[in-house]
């Protein structure tokens, strides 16, 4: 789980970024530590796999704003690292991959407070 905050102090808009893991028996995704980013800006999240062959499960994305449902943004087949994306996610969300460090990305450029939310990382189950 990664919580992006866009807020404003001071006059300065800042973005906070914090991480959690998940893990579910030997399967774990890691995700990035605490960033802060500022409206404009670009984000680089990653989400490190292990207890499992990387390119064998696609990952998804998916986020949720405060007091909102679950919005999915998207998922990469990590056998091949072609992503797909929901249409309002197409323009500004990237994915990408590390097969070597078993590291996929999402990549958030011009960030701006409506992207503030928690965003999670998920491996499909089969």
């Amino acid at each position: 789980m990664s919580i992006l905050q866009i807020h404003q102090t001071y006059k300065d808009w800042r973005g906070c970024f914090s991480f959690t893991n998940s893990v579910w028996g030997d399967i774990t995704l890691q995700q990035s530590p605490y960033e802060v980013k500022r409206p404009g800006e670009t984000v680089r999240i990653s989400c490190v796999t292990s207890g499992y062959e990387m390119t064998s499960y696609p990952i998804n994305w998916i986020r949720q704003k405060r007091g909102k449902s679950l919005e999915w943004i998207g998922w990469i087949n990590t056998d091949t690292a072609v992503p797909t994306y929901a249409d309002s996610f197409k323009s500004r969300f990237s994915f990408t991959q590390d097969v070597s460090s078993s590291t996929q990305f999402l990549q958030i450029s011009s960030l701006s407070t409506e992207d503030s939310a928690v965003y999670f990382c998920a491996r499909e189950t089969q």
